[in-house]
């Protein structure tokens, strides 16, 4: 890939650390500084429109979807390596991306929510369909069918987690070879309820959901085979540990939680316990700014890689040890 479809910047917006004098009070700090910034709008190789979802391998590949339904796969380092296409996208395009790790990496397989197709699509990391390996495609409210699938996820025990809203605010579970086992949720602002799970995560035997729209983070055990509610996080607002809008999660190397948020278009670091501990980014254009992001991973080195949807690009910063 040409320098020119790159478009590499370099700055130095730094994170926000909260700090434990004054309530609410944000000052910078050194660390956290912006890297590396990769993308410009456009749908040749390299470039994207509105991307809304991002994973990454354990080859620290980033995969990366946006509305023109291209699943575009690049190194930690914004190179360009390769693509594909989602069947369909006359209907909308997909919302949410995740890796199924095997016992080889090579074996290793990307989970994508076809959101408006009622679906979890399953393809090779090379992009090779596998239809046999996919969930649901009807719309509907019975188990196996799904309103507009957010993200698809996977447990230590290969069984899928998968998340909807719509019609349905639920969780559906399902065992390795896709049969149903068991669902909850519902549509509503109680415990284990949601509006729009927009992002699931499995970390440590409990499944983190990012419950967008009741601006929270709520977490079930899932050691028994059966969830179990453990908490919630959070509630709507700008301060630090309230979120608006919260899209995509992500466990750091020290067990803290990044959570992005779309409404604040800001990324939050908080403790192992929920404690805030700082913010990054701010509403904006330039480096170390956000216009609405979707997503974020954190590679082997301990970088987050921010998807910053509305600007068409992703900031790469390394997180403070």
């Amino acid at each position: 890939m040409g320098s020119s479809r790159r478009n590499f910047l370099r700055g130095s917006a730094a994170l926000a650390v909260v700090t434990g004098s004054v309530p609410g009070c944000i000052s910078l700090g050194a660390a956290g500084e912006v890297e590396l910034v990769w993308g410009r709008r456009g749908q040749s190789e390299g470039r994207f429109l509105k991307p809304r979802a991002i994973t990454i391998d354990r080859r620290d590949q980033l995969y990366i979807v946006d509305t023109t339904g291209r699943i575009q796969v690049f190194d930690r380092d914004g190179h360009w390596l390769r693509q594909w296409r989602t069947p369909q996208t006359k209907n909308g395009r997909p919302t949410g991306l995740a890796i199924r790790k095997s016992e080889r990496p090579d074996d290793d397989l990307l989970l994508v929510a076809d959101t408006h197709y009622y679906r979890m699509l399953v393809y090779t990391l090379d992009g090779e369909r596998l239809e046999d390996h996919e969930i649901g495609g009807t719309a509907g409210r019975h188990p196996g069918e799904f309103a507009f699938v957010t993200d698809a996820v996977c447990d230590h025990e290969g069984c899928y987690y998968i998340g909807e809203y719509g019609d349905s605010d639920r969780i559906q579970k399902f065992d390795p070879d896709g049969r149903f086992m068991l669902q909850w949720g519902g549509t509503g602002r109680e415990k284990k309820e949601f509006l729009r799970p927009q992002s699931l995560m499995v970390d440590d035997n409990v499944l983190w959901i990012a419950d967008a729209c009741n601006h929270r983070i709520q977490r079930f055990d899932l050691s028994n085979g059966t969830p179990e509610f453990i908490d919630v996080w959070g509630s709507e607002g700008s301060l630090p540990g309230e979120f608006h809008y919260p899209y995509d999660l992500a466990i750091a190397q020290d067990r803290s939680l990044l959570v992005c948020e779309y409404g604040n278009q800001r990324v939050q670091r908080l403790a192992a316990d929920g404690t805030p501990i700082a913010v990054w980014g701010s509403a904006g254009f330039e480096v170390g700014q956000l216009y609405q992001p979707w997503g974020m991973v954190i590679d082997s080195h301990n970088r987050m890689h921010v998807l910053d949807s509305n600007n068409h690009r992703v900031q790469r910063a390394r997180l403070p040890a």
